[in-house]
């Protein structure tokens, strides 16, 4: 099809009949202006009320409801291809959160559905009527839904954004968000110009789909080119009207028979020879693999000749037989030695057993599952013959822990769930315990799994991907969710993004280990040891860390919503813009802790010690601190509103000399910090707090 030529002439009109201000700017930019405002209303529906989603789900006195599963697979959708970290595990939000993000999903959609509609069947949508834009195909009439889909879906957004998109993930500042953002305006912008060498330039999405971009006030009117003029087409001139004419083509170009047929005939003889190679290669595979497994029968027959009891082999041969069954590594093998694992009793061929199956790998561990579930199911049950039980039990967590050991970074999918690895109780009297120090576990399952007592020091939970960087869609975690961690040592392991929810970790060591953007939903914690952790945005809420030592931890922006941290030792915690609403800190010692912007609004810190804290701009909006040491602490810029201060010490009592031999320092060193703190709305302050408030430089009502 010919390139359509065009002709315009323009004829002045009355003063009256004179456009606006707006459209008298230049075409292209009253385009680009209605382009942006299409673009900004689109952006705002969605920005909108995804930002009071946000503001509702900061608010702490609105209940939460765990993250609707639409919105879940929403997130993971977008994180994957932009190479962002997905939010691992349902999260909790607050009850209005649901339904306006929701709204922050459809409303785009429905706004854009809605402008597309207008564009197809009216040629414009409202900001292009704003600015006297119209859209139209060669006939100068509405584009219709069609193509209209084909403009904007394809040649304005599908295209540049996959070119960009493909230059962005492939290149070196992948996975650099922003400029991929730029790259993509960059090219939307330069697809729209069209070739400035064009006599006159057209956007690529309108030649793809065949349509115009032209004043309101222009009239198209199509006209039959001769053969001799294809490049003057005739004009039709109609007064104070702009006139647009598009020439028709002049011949259509038409495929030939013969070559028809010929493309034809080569798309079947291709079709045909595919078909016939890929039939031939199927049946070759599946001869092959019928070969293999017929000799690997025979192998196995003659092996368990050698391997019976009864036969007339040495301790030696059997031994090199079970070694070799285990090279064969298919699942009649398989399942035979784990079954005689748990039947054999010298301890020289138990080793050899255990070889063979690490030999085998990670396929092996299906069936040792397998024993290993029924075995416990024997033990739960009470049964006779307990003790062999457990020995046969003991043998079969060796065979799992070496394959584990010698296959590191080799687990990913391997499904562990439910499986017995650790102790029952602490009077456990089994000699296994699982150790798998500075092991990859990344993308091990684990759910519901006994991992009691078990040794993960410097252990690895969490590992890039294939994309080789951290933080982004594709990296590997494993699944930790209901897994019982009792006394287990995991310190200085990689625990980043895992997800551990409802998982018991009572008095489990993790000293230094790295639990950044973890879920620890109703994970119990309780007299855990966390001393240096990385606990950056972790999530904990309802979580028990009764007792737990937190020290010198990092809990930088953590949500510890409704936590139960009752006679926590918190000395010197980062516990800075963390969400620490409804949490118990009875009894607590946090003591040099930083809590400045942090959001205490009813929070429990009754008889807590926070001497030398920093509660800089923190919300403790009707906190209780009755009985709290808040000496040295500092209080500027706090929200004090509705926060309980019976019996809290603001400043120590003076000293009487007669009581000690040593002069005390100066108490002012001591006292909390509330210089210009508004306590105006604070409850329970008696006289001498008041005193202490009004002479220090605090604000309250009932100060002179």
């Amino acid at each position: 099809m010919t390139t359509p030529s065009v002709r315009r002439n323009s004829h002045s009109s009355s003063p009256s009949q004179q456009p606006d201000k707006l459209h008298s700017l230049p075409l292209k930019t009253r385009r680009f202006a209605a382009w942006a405002v299409e673009i900004t209303l689109i952006a705002a529906s969605g920005l909108v009320p995804f930002g009071m989603g946000v503001y509702a789900n900061s608010r702490s006195d609105i209940n939460r409801v765990p993250l609707s599963p639409i919105l879940v697979i929403t997130e993971r959708a977008i994180a994957r291809p932009l190479a962002l970290p997905v939010s691992y595990g349902i999260r909790n939000v607050a009850s209005p959160t649901n339904f306006l993000w929701t709204v922050a999903l459809l409303a785009p959609l429905t706004l854009s559905a809605w402008q597309l509609y207008l564009l197809g069947k009216t040629g414009s949508t409202i900001p292009k009527r704003w600015f006297g834009v119209r859209i139209v195909n060669e006939e100068g009439k509405a584009p219709g839904l069609g193509v209209v889909i084909v403009r904007e879906g394809i040649g304005r957004w599908a295209a540049p954004v996959s070119i960009a998109y493909l230059l962005w993930r492939y290149s070196f500042v992948f996975p650099n968000l922003g400029l991929f953002t730029f790259l993509t305006m960059f090219i939307i912008l330069g697809e729209s110009i069209g070739w400035p060498a064009q006599k006159r330039p057209r956007a690529f999405h309108d030649q793809l789909a065949g349509t115009y971009t032209i004043d309101v006030n222009e009239k198209i009117i199509p006209v039959q080119s001769s053969e001799t003029k294809v490049n003057e087409p005739t004009t039709e001139i109609q007064p104070d009207i702009k006139t647009t004419q598009i020439s028709e083509p002049t011949e259509k170009k038409t495929f030939s028979p013969n070559l028809t047929l010929f493309v034809v005939g080569i798309i079947s003889m291709v079709t045909v020879l595919s078909t016939l190679v890929g039939t031939q290669v199927y049946i070759q595979t599946q001869e092959s693999l019928r070969k293999t497994k017929q000799v690997n029968s025979q192998k196995f027959l003659e092996l368990i000749k050698v391997i019976n009891p009864d036969s007339s082999a040495s301790d030696g041969e059997r031994q090199q037989a079970i070694l070799a069954l285990g090279g064969i590594n298919d699942n009649q093998s398989i399942e035979f030695l784990v079954d005689l694992l748990v039947k054999e009793t010298n301890p020289s061929t138990i080793d050899t057993i255990q070889q063979a199956l690490t030999n085998i790998g990670p396929g092996a561990i299906p069936e040792l599952k397998r024993m290993n579930l029924f075995l416990t199911g024997e033990l739960e049950s009470g049964g006779n013959f307990r003790n062999i039980r457990e020995q046969q039990l003991n043998v079969n967590q060796q065979a799992i822990n070496k394959i584990l050991s010698v296959y590191s970074a080799k687990v990913d999918n391997l499904d562990l769930s439910n499986i017995q690895l650790g102790a029952n109780s602490s009077q456990d009297n089994s000699n296994f315990r699982l150790v798998l120090k500075n092991t990859d576990l990344s993308g091990a399952i684990f759910k519901n799994a006994n991992l009691n007592q078990a040794n993960f020091k410097g252990s690895r939970f969490r590992s890039v991907g294939e994309d080789r960087r951290w933080d982004t869609y594709d990296d590997i975690t494993a699944d930790l969710s209901k897994t019982q961690l009792k006394q287990a040592d995991l310190t200085e392991a990689n625990l980043s993004r895992v997800v551990m929810n409802d998982s018991d970790l009572s008095r489990a060591t993790l000293n230094k280990a790295n639990l950044s953007n973890a879920r620890l939903v109703r994970t119990n914690l309780s007299s855990t040891q966390l001393i240096g952790s990385d606990l950056r945005k972790v999530i904990l809420e309802d979580g028990i860390l009764t007792g737990a030592d937190i020290s010198n931890a990092n809990l930088v922006e953590a949500d510890l919503y409704g936590a139960n941290l009752v006679r926590v030792s918190a000395i010197s915690t980062q516990l800075a813009y963390a969400n620490l609403t409804n949490t118990d800190w009875q009894g607590s010692d946090l003591s040099e802790s930083y809590l400045d912007y942090a959001n205490l609004s009813n929070a429990n810190l009754r008889a807590t010690r926070l001497s030398g804290a920093i509660l800089r701009s923190a919300n403790l909006k009707n906190a209780n601190l009755q009985n709290a040491d808040l000496s040295r602490t500092d209080l500027r810029g706090a929200n004090l509103e509705g926060a309980d201060f019976q019996g809290a010490i603001l400043s120590p009592a003076k000293q009487d000399p007669s009581d000690s031999f040593v002069e005390s320092s100066d108490l002012g060193s001591k006292a909390a910090i509330v210089q210009n703190v508004d306590f105006s709305k604070a409850k329970n302050l008696d006289p001498q707090q008041l005193a202490f408030i009004c002479t220090q430089g605090g604000i309250h009502s009932r100060c002179p």
